[in-house]
């Protein structure tokens, strides 16, 4: 089922008005960097600030402390943190919502509160929550999507890795779930980030996240800056992996994560003593993890 961000036309029969609600949030499903690199793409800067919460209320800020800066004699730059649901446009000038900022650490069922009256408010059609985890999936397969929504027809999208577990829940899926309960259509979608590139950013996870929003609502997204740093930081990770010599163990992971998609295995937890374990892979990609972050700091 495909909804439009344009508005429809009215009559009885006609889809529900208004944009649809994106909501990507820095936090708990931000694995890789996905979340934040694809809400940089969807955001213009100049967009209409329809609801900003309050996120005095909302926020750890001990936990995790805005940066400011110190320059010889005085405080300057403080990164203040925002969390806010804007009217966006895509390049064609179609109008879609954006829900972006760092996750609530407090008072989810407000947060979900507030969000519901802007969607009853503005008539939005769908809301749909990008997110991502970490997973034993190498980096040179094309990222794996979990594709979720409140009903069996609005998940779009075959999903090749299925279970029913428990997670620690997140101010996103209680968002979706709570919509749900009260009748309205919510989706989403996970990329699973692999678990050795998890803390960095990983480009190719936010351009699959985008590559599922826009084949869902036809948005018009330019992706090209986040294209250039995939390819960039593609070459850096093959770099580090041939200068640390952890080919055999990638090719390990490649071949457990081909049996799966193959339907001979039926996870991607290592279940051979000669496939790679999450620490394996960690050590081998230590060096390249601290010369990411010594990047970020410059």
């Amino acid at each position: 089922m495909k909804f439009s961000s344009r508005r429809q036309s009215s009559g009885p029969d006609a889809p529900p008005e208004g944009p649809v609600l994106v909501h990507v949030l820095d936090g708990f499903l931000g694995a890789g960097s996905a979340s934040r690199l694809a809400a940089s793409q969807l955001s213009s800067g100049e967009g209409e600030i329809v609801h900003a919460y309050d996120i005095d209320a909302m926020f750890d800020y001990r936990a995790r402390r805005p940066s400011i800066n110190f320059s010889e004699d005085r405080y300057a730059d403080y990164d203040e943190p925002r969390l806010h649901i804007v009217r966006e446009q895509d390049a064609d000038g179609a109008p879609f919502l954006l829900l972006s900022g760092p996750e609530p650490d407090f008072q989810w069922e407000r947060f979900v509160a507030e969000t519901h009256e802007v969607i009853e408010d503005l008539g939005v059609p769908l809301s749909l929550g990008l997110g991502a985890v970490p997973m034993g999936v190498p980096h040179t397969r094309p990222p794996m999507i979990t594709a979720h929504g409140t009903r069996p027809d609005l998940v779009d999208r075959k999903n090749l890795w299925s279970a029913q577990v428990t997670v620690p829940s997140s101010a996103q899926s209680l968002l979706e779930l709570r919509l749900g309960e009260w009748g309205h259509d919510a989706a989403g979608y996970v990329v699973h980030v692999p678990h050795y590139l998890a803390q960095i950013d990983f480009p190719d996870a936010a351009l699959a996240l985008l590559g599922a929003l826009t084949d869902r609502t036809g948005l018009a997204i330019d992706d090209s800056r986040l294209r250039e740093r995939r390819d960039a930081t593609r070459a850096e990770i093959e770099q580090q992996i041939h200068d640390q010599g952890g080919e055999g163990l990638l090719e390990g992971l490649e071949e457990q994560y081909d049996a799966f998609t193959r339907g001979a295995a039926e996870s991607l937890l290592a279940a051979d003593d000669d496939l790679p374990s999450g620490d394996e892979i960690a050590d081998q990609f230590e060096q390249f993890l601290a010369r990411q972050e010594g990047k970020d700091d410059q």
